[in-house]
């Protein structure tokens, strides 16, 4: 599904008129918030997967 310019349009009316055009700073600010926390959190995870993967080859030695 392709969404032109006046879907945008739209779709970002109808969020200012939802949500005020104050609290879409906050929405942002927290949506990005998210998302920096959940890539630091996979890179965390992957950390971990790559010293347990390790830590199972030393023994092996």
């Amino acid at each position: 599904m392709n969404f032109g310019a006046p879907e945008i349009l739209i779709i970002l009316v109808v969020i200012i008129l939802f949500f005020g055009a104050r609290k879409i700073p906050e929405l942002a600010r927290g949506i990005g918030q998210g998302i920096s926390e959940f890539r630091n959190a996979t890179e965390d995870s992957e950390k971990e997967l790559d010293e347990d993967s390790s830590e199972s080859t030393d023994h092996t030695k």
